[in-house]
């Protein structure tokens, strides 16, 4: 198929979706005026421009990076292996700090940090930055710590944590970032498979008023026996955060505040291979160990960088708040990599949305006047679940940009967040991609791109998706199928660490020569995607496909129900059976509002999507970064015992109590 096929030069036209019929939001006009690709008919020039000269369009966007070495070659494609700018040397911190210091804009504040006790604020600015992370890169070399060799980091949302990222990317080290909720045997596992020689942690972190033992799960990790040969972890470097008592162990541990005394603000980057690791970052799998992506230095942080400023619109004064954690890949990329390295001002809070209450969130927006909120759907049914009280006498206005991340958000979600946080004047940019992907592939683009809620939208340019059937053909346009990429980008994944038969096996045995995103994926008539779930999400009911987002979004949109899961249980005549599991906003649980709901579902999608099971819970299991596990509501619909990897569960007591509820 041609990359450039069904991307809109229509883009207003009428919208597919069931929930949202005939709901399309152009742009604001001062978007268009301002924005860096102002008109579809720019987006289209630009697409079509990366379609037709790959090379000639990165290379372009490769000048930005501070090049120590200039690269011989844009692309080196042997599928599944790529390489971008082919013997070229370069360092991400270099590029996340000197080249902004060296153009004059040293003073320019790059981190705005907000503690969740309330009043501890901090502002960095660029320069300050750069002397934070050459003292810190010239303690961990002082450690012995060399290029190539991995850095686990376990801490909390503090500036230290993108400081110590930046430190391992000065001096070549690669960083394996694991979230500060995850449990000592997560640990363990993480520092395992990477052959860690050193972690970065604290003593605590806060969260939701606790004091999170984050050194204590340290110990308890390194304190058990290596499944294969001897322990790989030889320092332990601990900031004091919340002041609670720890072990230090002598030879190992050193607290940060003396590794970093006396060292020079002045550490030279190193310079690394374009294709050098820069970071691991661990993700789920749905049966054994979690991967272990990788990531190189070039051709993500010119994704990074790149995307960063399409999507979001950067201007000089913006200040960019992406909620999420640097325990996942949207905060490597949209809290430290992206803005950092396009020169802007990051927001970063350290604690929970509901602490120390509902508010929270708003009370910062009003406090800091962040212009951009970046956050995921989760969070917004979150928020229309605790109540307009929280956000009523708000000022909000400083906000011009929203944006979503990490699942589909379901149009009843989108419509309340333009309406009461956007104030109908805030364009969304509902983005789709992934941790493989290392940065946005799909979206919106505030100046150019009218929404539809719900769908994802557009391409961006240098992005080539595809809908194939089982047998990798081309599905026709409003079929459902399996997502698919059919040419190399510069932010992809270069493998999982340490299994290349498992990067081969997942990503591009199904479809030869195509990664596969694992999610279903349709297009409308306007060219725009549509995700329908990942590919174990779509139900075959009585040979009839349904997208369980579908389904959850028609549950969402009844007032009584403030979130929605659904799964599919097997069944003997049709299948598989629709089982729906249901939190509530209002109501009260029984067979009456059973009713209701299965008459809604049939008003809003038709008869065969009406549940079978309808479950009603206090709350979902969720990864700790807030996507819902449906893996292990199919296994309580089924009736199974759950198996596979639930190191990213929030909450364990979630399953019991739905199984005993059930």
């Amino acid at each position: 198929m041609d990359p450039t096929h069904n991307t809109p030069q229509k883009a207003a036209g009428r919208l597919a979706s069931v929930m949202q019929e005939d709901r399309v939001f152009p742009p604001p006009l001062e978007f268009s005026k301002q924005a860096k690709i102002g008109s579809l008919e720019d987006y289209q020039r630009i697409y079509d421009e990366a379609a037709r000269d790959p090379d000639g369009f990165w290379h372009a966007r490769a000048q930005s990076l501070p090049w120590m070495t200039p690269y011989t070659k844009v692309l080196d494609w042997n599928p599944p292996d790529a390489k971008w700018f082919v013997g070229g040397r370069t360092n991400a911190s270099a590029a996340c700090l000197d080249q902004h210091i060296a153009a004059g804009r040293g003073d320019k504040i790059a981190i705005v940090w907000v503690g969740e006790p309330v009043g501890e604020r901090r502002e960095i600015s660029y320069r300050q930055l750069h002397a934070e992370v050459c003292q810190f890169a010239a303690g961990l070399s002082q450690l012995g710590v060399k290029a190539g060799e991995v850095v686990s980091i376990y801490m909390p949302m503090t500036p230290e944590l993108v400081i110590a990222m930046l430190a391992c990317a000065r001096i070549g080290a690669v960083h394996s970032v694991i979230f500060g909720g995850f449990s000592s045997e997560a640990i363990a596992d993480r520092n395992h498979d990477a052959k860690a020689v050193a972690v970065i942690t604290a003593d605590g972190g806060w969260r939701r008023g606790a004091a999170l033992p984050l050194k204590k799960n340290v110990d308890e990790a390194l304190n058990k026996p290596a499944i294969d040969g001897p322990q790989t972890v030889k320092h332990v470097v601990v900031l004091k955060r919340t002041g609670q008592p720890v072990e230090m162990v002598p030879g190992r541990d050193v607290w940060w505040h003396d590794l970093v005394a006396g060292m020079p603000t002045d550490t030279p980057p190193v310079a690394m291979d374009s294709e050098a690791p820069l970071f691991i970052l661990y993700t789920s799998g749905s049966t054994g160990k979690p991967k272990g992506i990788k990531h190189t230095t070039a051709g993500y942080l010119v994704w990074a960088k790149t995307t960063a400023e399409w999507v979001f619109d950067l201007r000089e004064d913006d200040l960019f708040w992406c909620t999420a954690d640097c325990g996942w890949i949207t905060g490597h990329t949209y809290v430290t990599y992206g803005p950092l390295a396009a020169g802007a001002s990051i927001l970063i809070y350290e604690g929970a949305p509901n602490a120390p209450n509902e508010g929270r969130f708003w009370e910062i927006i009003e406090q800091e006047k962040p212009t951009i909120f970046y956050t995921a759907p989760t969070a917004i049914r979150s928020f229309m679940k605790w109540g307009m009280q929280h956000i009523q006498g708000r000022d909000l206005s400083s906000l011009r940009l929203l944006g979503t991340v990490g699942e589909g958000i379901n149009p009843e979600a989108w419509i309340w967040y333009h309406e009461v946080i956007g104030g109908k004047r805030c364009p969304i940019v509902d983005t789709w991609w992934q941790t493989e992907t290392g940065g946005i592939m799909m979206s919106p683009l505030p100046g150019c791109t009218p929404t539809k809620p719900g769908s994802c939208t557009l391409p961006l340019p240098g992005v080539c998706p595809e809908v194939v059937d089982a047998a990798g053909n081309p599905v026709d346009q409003g079929e459902g199928g399996w997502l698919v990429l059919t040419q190399p980008w510069p932010g992809m994944l270069r493998g999982i660490w340490g299994d290349d038969e498992r990067f081969r096996e997942t990503y591009w045995s199904r479809v030869p020569g195509k990664y596969l995103a694992g999610d279903n994926a349709r297009q409308d008539a306007d060219g725009y995607y549509w995700i329908m779930g990942r590919i174990d999400d779509v139900l075959n009911v009585a040979g009839h496909r349904l997208s369980t987002i579908e389904i959850e979004s028609a549950l969402v949109s009844h007032p009584a129900v403030a979130e929605a899961a659904a799964v599919g249980r097997p069944h003997d005549v049709k299948g598989e059976a629709v089982a729906v599991f249901v939190t509530l906003s209002s109501g009260e649980p029984g067979d009456a509002l059973k009713d209701a709901l299965r008459k809604h579902v049939r008003q809003q999608i038709g008869a065969l999507a009406v549940p079978d099971d309808i479950h009603f819970a206090a709350v979902l299991p969720k990864t700790r970064s807030g996507k819902i596990m449906r893996r292990l509501l199919r296994d309580v619909a089924a009736g199974r015992e759950t198996v596979g990897d639930t190191t990213t569960l929030e909450d364990y007591t979630v399953l019991a109590k739905l199984r005993d509820d059930d």
